[in-house]
């Protein structure tokens, strides 16, 4: 009886290894670009044919290699990078497995062209299907080019799979976006079809950033930088008032390599929670370094997923350098951070758009006369409001020490006009009008508070004269008694009246107006549904985020002068002013010359 079980043939093998390293152009893209950056090279080519479907092309001017090392490359588990076990924890490269170019090679017609430095000649190599064909020397400059034509001819069920050429296209140029964000010292020229779709130039991270991304978003972007020693973290990150509908702009690198791990981008996005609408995402770019040995790439062929030795530790720096810098951020008010405003316009012909440009950019240049601007006469006269004594009795002892006399924030500065709809606060910053939701600015006020009072012991309590009593479900009387401790940090005095029914004896003070029932019955679901998606930081600020909605101000309230100035002095206090606990923007401004262009002014 002959044996059911059989040794795969060689070119089999090679098409199944394939199947793992080369699932689209841009994987194939990927391990090219990745070896000539290996290389050493300074500048790389790519170009492509039919989305890369019909040519792969890529060229650099790498340390190039010999004869025989050019034969060696593509065999499989043939490799520079690595020689003993003992190198797989010491990885300071983006490739090391031998596996890509026998792989591409065995489902293409591949050319290699290769010339080591300082030799005359080169060798160039023809394989159609993974056998070699031709081998033979030639002339070329120093480098590399390897040239990939007809992906997947041999394998035509793969072949169905591949999208349209514009959406392979489009995979490769998300590819280099993130390779050369990663290497801005290195020239990146991509060509689609004969035409360059863009050429990068080498420069510092800044100018990469906005080369590829958009000048205009580099406004928006804040340097970030943390050091302790073997783990360093740097970037750049967005303010929360720019975001996008999806996590495609998180761009972060473990060593230079780009990755897409879970634990990073939980560390991010917890970071932004309560600084970010729902449903919104930063843009983010992050390089992490560390030790070679504190981190395993070598999970997957595709190396986009890593393991951390000290999981813990990597994200607690990730929150803290970006949480860090987005409250220092919050506190300064960016020159040009203004959103404007501007009512619906008609399409206007490209050449009438052009002509306003210029004249709007020579207006700038012009220094007009200071004129009378029909806004900045209010219907009262605008007054400096003094903090009230109750204010002045929250404010922490440390920040008021740390705060000079004369000094005042942004929104203390602030010249008030008045109230719009009792829920808007109209204000006057020099020529630009600032219009405050006080609903939201309230609620980040409280959440701060909250969250400060919750991380130095508990929450302020405030005792019931006459207790209520709490009937609950079994399933929520056992959560009770599971967080007693985490509800008595929140504020609430409970306790256990008999079966299913507990005594509330105390609630948090920013609560004492308000349906303190509810809103322990609503804490207690939260507290219910940890374990199931959600850790227990995640669950404490969202219960902080419902007390403190709960105990502010909400829909249409009118405030005196004297409380609009309390209030804003509390705002120039708390971090992340910009933004209230839910991700909502708590102000927003309108320049002059938007309000003019409104009026026809200019």
């Amino acid at each position: 009886m002959s044996p059911r079980i059989r040794i795969l043939p060689e070119n089999l093998t090679n098409k199944i290894a394939a199947g793992e390293v080369v699932e689209r152009p841009a994987s194939v893209v990927k391990e090219l670009v990745e070896n000539a950056l290996d290389a050493g090279c300074s500048e790389v080519t790519v170009e492509l044919e039919g989305g890369g479907k019909r040519l792969i092309k890529v060229t650099d001017n790498g340390c190039g290699m010999s004869r025989e090392d050019a034969l060696l490359a593509i065999e499989r588990h043939a490799t520079s990078k690595i020689a003993t076990d003992a190198d797989l924890f010491t990885l300071t490269t983006l490739g090391f497995r031998g596996e890509a170019l026998p792989s591409i090679a065995s489902v293409s017609r591949f050319h290699l062209a290769t010339r080591e430095k300082g030799r005359i000649e080169g060798t160039e190599i023809y394989a159609e299907g993974g056998t070699i064909r031709e081998v033979k020397a030639c002339g070329m400059a120093e480098g590399t080019v390897m040239s990939v034509r007809n992906l997947f001819f041999n394998t035509p069920a793969r072949l169905k799979f591949m999208k349209s050429n514009e959406t392979e296209t489009g995979h490769v140029g998300d590819l280099l976006t993130k390779l050369a964000i990663s290497h801005p010292e290195v020239r990146f020229t991509f060509v689609n079809d004969g035409k360059t779709a863009f050429r990068a130039l080498p420069g510092d991270l800044d100018s990469r950033v906005a080369g590829l991304l958009g000048s205009s978003l580099t406004a928006d972007l804040v340097p970030v930088r943390t050091d302790d020693g073997e783990l360093v973290i740097r970037g750049l990150i967005s303010r929360p008032e720019c975001s996008r509908s999806a996590a495609s702009h998180l761009y972060t690198y473990i060593n230079g390599r780009f990755i897409r791990d879970k634990v990073v981008q939980h560390a991010i996005l917890q970071a932004y929670r309560n600084v970010l609408e729902r449903g919104r995402y930063p843009v983010v770019v992050l390089f992490i370094e560390l030790p070679p040995g504190e981190v395993d790439v070598n999970v997957h062929p595709t190396k986009h997923e890593v393991r951390f030795r000290q999981q813990v530790r990597v994200h607690d720096a990730i929150h803290a350098a970006i949480a860090g810098q987005l409250a220092t951020a919050s506190r300064t008010r960016p020159a040009g951070a203004s959103v404007l405003f501007a009512p619906p316009q008609a399409p206007q012909p490209a050449a009438a758009v052009k002509v306003a440009e210029v004249r709007e950019a020579l207006a700038a240049y012009q220094s007009a006369p200071p004129r009378q601007h029909s806004f900045t006469i209010p219907l009262a006269p605008p007054v400096r409001i003094p903090v009230t004594e109750t204010v002045a009795a929250s404010v922490p002892a440390k920040e008021e020490a740390g705060k000079d006399e004369g000094s005042a924030g942004f929104f203390a500065r602030l010249a008030v006009i008045g109230q719009f709809n009792a829920a808007y606060i109209l204000c006057q910053d020099g020529g630009e009008l600032v219009i405050v939701d006080q609903h939201a600015a309230h609620e980040r006020v409280a959440f701060e508070r909250l969250k400060s009072q919750y991380e130095a012991g508990g929450v302020e309590s405030q005792g019931l004269l006459f207790p209520e009593t709490l009937e609950l479900s079994f399933g929520d009387s056992a959560v009770l008694q599971e967080h007693l401790a985490t509800i008595g940090r929140l504020g609430f005095s409970v306790e256990a009246f008999g079966g299913t029914t507990w005594l509330v004896n105390a609630v948090p003070g920013l609560l004492k107006k308000a349906d303190h029932v509810r809103v322990l019955r609503d804490i207690l679901e939260e507290l219910g549904n940890l374990g199931k998606s959600k850790t227990l930081m995640d669950a404490r600020d969202d219960i902080l985020i419902r007390i403190a909605c709960h105990s502010v101000v909400r829909g249409q309230h009118a405030l005196t002068r004297e409380e609009i100035g309390a209030l804003f002095t509390q705002m120039d206090l708390t971090n992340f002013a910009g933004n209230c606990p839910h991700g909502r923007p708590v102000y927003r401004t309108i320049p002059l010359r938007d309000i003019e262009r409104m009026f026809k002014r200019i």
